[in-house]
C-alpha cells in the first residue's frame, strides 16, 4: 500500500469511518432493540384500499410487515379522511408507516431541468425556500392525520426538520428515513446523515455487501436495503444474498419494491385496484424471501409483530 493511501485510510479510521470496505463480511454485532437482525418493509401503500390489500395478504401468507412506505406518489394526492383511515389501519396492525409527502423537485414549475440527462445529475433536492416550506407543510398535514414517520431526501430539509423536532414544533417521537434519492453509498456519507438526525438510511439500490458492511461499522441507525427494486433502478432481486445482507448490515430493513419504474407505477391516476393487486405481489415476494431466510439463515432473527420500538401512528 502506498504511503498516501495509508495516511488517508488511517485518518478515516480515526474519524470513525472504515478505511476499507468490509471485504471480510464480518457480522455487524448490532441489532434492533429486541435483538432482531432484520425486518420487513413494503413500499407503495398508495391509498386506503392498498393498505387493506397489504394487510389482508400479510395475514394470508403469515408475513409480519414491520414498516410500510405510504403514498410514494405523494401524500398530497390523499384527502384528509383517507390519510386518517390509513393511519388508523396502520395502528391497528402495529405497522410503522413512513409517509412520502408531496411537493418535490419535480413538482416545481421551474424543475424542467430535472428531466434532462444532465439535470438528473444535479441532485434530487428542493429548489428555494418556498418549495421547502410547501414540502414541510405537507408533512404537517400528515402529522395532523396521525403519521409520525417521513421520507426525507434533502439534507437542508432534514436539518430544518431535526431542529423543529428538537424545539417541539413537530412531535418529539417523529422519525425521518433518508431516501435512496439522496444517493448515499459510503460510510462517510452515512455518518453525515446520521449526525444530522436521520433515524434510518436507504443506500443506493445496488450497493455491495462489503460497502454495506463498512457503512454498518460507521453508523448505528438501521439500513434499509432493497431486496428487490424497480427495473429503472436496476431491477436486482437479491433473494439469496438476503442472509448475508442481514449478517453484515444488521439491524436492517429488507425493502421490497418491484416494478417497472417509480415514475410509472406511482402516478396518482393509476387505478386503486391495480395498486391493490400489485401490493399483494410484493407481500408474496416478501414471503418467499422469508422462506429463504428460514432455510439458509435461521440464526438471523426477525422481530415479532408489534416490536416495542416501532413508531406507530397516532390517529
Amino acid at each position: 500500500m502506498s504511503e498516501v493511501l495509508n495516511t488517508i485510510r488511517n485518518f478515516m479510521e480515526k474519524e470513525g469511518i472504515p478505511g476499507r470496505d468490509g471485504y471480510e463480511l464480518a457480522a455487524s454485532g448490532k441489532t434492533f432493540p429486541d435483538g432482531a437482525n432484520f425486518r420487513i418493509e413494503i413500499a407503495g401503500v398508495e391509498r386506503g384500499t392498498t393498505m387493506e390489500a397489504m394487510i389482508k395478504e400479510s395475514h394470508k401468507r403469515n408475513v409480519v410487515i414491520h414498516r410500510a412506505i405510504a403514498a410514494v406518489g405523494g401524500s398530497t394526492y390523499c384527502d384528509a379522511q383517507e390519510l386518517k383511515d390509513m393511519a388508523q389501519m396502520a395502528k391497528d396492525e402495529n405497522i410503522e408507516i413512513i409517509m412520502t409527502v408531496g411537493h418535490r423537485k419535480g413538482w416545481d414549475t421551474g424543475a424542467k431541468e430535472s428531466f434532462t440527462s444532465e439535470g438528473q445529475m444535479q441532485g434530487f433536492r428542493l429548489r428555494g425556500s418556498d418549495n421547502i416550506s410547501y414540502h414541510i407543510a405537507d408533512i404537517m398535514r400528515s402529522i395532523e392525520a396521525g403519521f409520525r414517520g417521513f421520507l426525507v431526501y434533502d439534507e437542508g430539509v432534514l436539518f430544518i426538520l431535526n431542529k423543529m423536532r428538537a424545539e417541539g414544533l413537530i412531535p418529539a417521537e417523529t422519525i425521518f428515513k433518508f431516501s435512496v434519492f439522496g444517493g448515499y453509498c459510503s460510510a462517510a456519507g452515512a455518518k453525515v446523515i446520521e449526525s444530522m438526525g436521520a433515524n434510518s438510511l436507504n443506500p443506493i439500490s445496488d450497493i455491495s455487501r462489503p460497502i454495506l458492511s463498512s457503512i454498518r461499522q460507521a453508523v448505528d441507525i438501521p439500513l434499509d436495503v432493497y431486496i428487490i427494486v424497480v427495473n429503472s433502478f436496476g431491477g436486482n432481486f437479491r433473494a439469496y444474498e438476503a442472509p448475508e445482507i442481514a449478517k453484515v448490515a444488521s439491524p436492517c430493513y429488507f425493502k421490497f419494491e418491484p416494478g417497472t419504474s417509480e415514475s410509472e407505477i406511482y402516478m396518482p391516476w393509476i387505478a386503486e385496484e391495480w395498486h391493490a393487486n400489485f401490493i399483494e405481489q410484493k407481500v408474496k415476494i416478501a414471503s418467499i424471501v422469508m422462506e429463504i431466510m428460514d432455510e439458509h439463515a435461521p440464526e438471523m432473527l426477525t422481530s415479532p409483530k408489534g416490536a416495542k420500538d416501532l413508531v406507530l401512528t397516532k390517529p
